[in-house]
């Protein structure tokens, strides 16, 4: 920051006005870009329009997540993953890591201090420290590398790089999602955030010597009949295998874009199977090429979609101004600064590759992007999900200034 403000006055007005002027145009295009196409999706689903219902909502989230997303990941981290850079990109999971943590004692600090409604204490904390390391931050780096005369050089290189570093992190990010916020966001002892709701529902005949409900009842036997079945025919490594797998909850964890990542990585490394797919005269490259444009589509879809959730936001929202204002400010304004400070920090003990400012950008904005959209996923699933819907509502809205300020920030530190 010293540095850039010596620069603008040793240069002359004239010229730090002009420098100025062009820096704030490749923060906030970008910016601009994505608020554009997030409108459309408001639009589309918007009861004007209504060609983007809930249900279609729905379906193109569920295909940006198991197939487009999946893809892209695949596609370009593949490509730039080697053995060698894997070791050196170390600190990028750290730092999603720390990012959480950073994040999660400033929204521990908030909800001590507004005091949010019960039982949303824990829920302003994840929604304060959970920002969005994958989705935004792609379509950011696209928008911004589109353009002929980004500071990182060349266009390909610049969305190649940034994907890869971006991607490098996804899987640190989803294990904390499906682990410490699916853990954060369970309901009260009550079994519900809304008590008030529940007790004015209508509710069945259960026969009166049934000690468990209608639900359970099924599940439980359907389970130990099942177990009772396979016992004799699987091996005691299996059910210890079996017992892990259920114990750590992989099937929570192992979602696409997180095996995406890990056969990329995995592939990326070895040097024979990384020539028999990734190079371009490979025989089995038109695999990565029908990933590389599946890949291509996925931006557009999860801004539209985007959007189109959106239009549910405000809602009627227990959080009360107070309480959602304070999440936004938390999110948004005091956690890029603890991470700027982190990346700073790391810079100086020589953690960071040297020279390669693409990857110091990509840990700045994994600090400074809005909530997690798929903390609200998560939200949605344990029963909170109007509230959820609200601050990501909100969050995204003023994000679009926020961003853009931290964008020119960390542009001018870097350059």
């Amino acid at each position: 920051m010293e540095r850039w403000i010596s620069r603008m006055l040793m240069e002359g007005e004239g010229v730090a006005g002009e420098s100025l002027i062009s820096t704030i145009k490749i923060a906030v295009l970008p910016i601009a870009k994505v608020f554009t196409m997030c409108f459309l999706g408001f639009l589309m689903a918007s009861k004007y329009v209504n060609i983007l219902p809930a249900s279609g909502r729905k379906l193109l989230n569920g295909l940006v997540f198991t197939l487009l997303l999946p893809c892209l990941i695949f596609s370009q981290l593949g490509q730039s993953v080697t053995l060698k850079k894997m070791l050196e990109w170390w600190f990028i999971p750290v730092n999603v890591v720390l990012s959480s943590i950073s994040g999660s004692l400033i929204g521990l600090v908030i909800a001590y201090i507004v005091h949010p409604p019960y039982p949303f204490f824990k829920f302003t904390i994840v929604h304060v420290g959970i920002g969005n390391i994958g989705n935004v931050p792609l379509v950011l780096l696209a928008a911004l590398c589109r353009d002929q005369s980004n500071p990182f050089g060349d266009s390909d290189k610049c969305k190649t790089d940034g994907t890869a570093y971006i991607s490098f992190g996804q899987w640190v990010g989803a294990i904390i999602l499906y682990t410490y916020v699916v853990q954060m966001l369970a309901p009260p002892p009550e079994g519900t955030f809304y008590p008030e709701e529940a007790a004015k529902l209508p509710i069945k005949n259960i026969p009166k010597d049934a000690t468990d409900t209608l639900e359970q009842v099924p599940l439980l036997n359907q389970e130990l009949v099942t177990s009772d079945i396979d016992a004799p025919k699987r091996g005691k490594m299996a059910e210890f295998f079996s017992w892990i797998y259920e114990r750590l909850k992989l099937k929570q964890i192992l979602q696409p874009p997180i095996i995406a990542s890990i056969l990329a990585m995995v592939i990326g490394a070895t040097p024979f199977l990384k020539k028999l797919i990734f190079t371009s005269d490979a025989p089995l490259f038109f695999f990565t090429d029908s990933c590389i444009i599946l890949g291509e589509a996925m931006i557009p879809c999860i801004l539209l979609a985007l959007g189109g959730n959106l239009v549910d936001g405000p809602g009627s929202s227990k959080l009360g101004f107070r309480t959602t204002a304070a999440i936004i400010f938390g999110r948004l304004v005091l956690v890029p600064p603890a991470g700027l400070g982190i990346v700073m920090l790391a810079d100086k003990l020589g953690f960071l590759p040297a020279g390669d400012k693409m990857f110091r950008f990509v840990l700045l904005l994994q600090h400074s992007m809005p909530t997690s959209v798929l903390s609200g996923a998560v939200a949605n699933l344990r029963g909170c999900g109007r509230e959820a819907a609200a601050v990501l509502f909100w969050v995204h809205i003023f994000a679009i200034f926020s961003m853009a300020g931290w964008i020119v920030l960390f542009l001018n530190i870097l350059f």
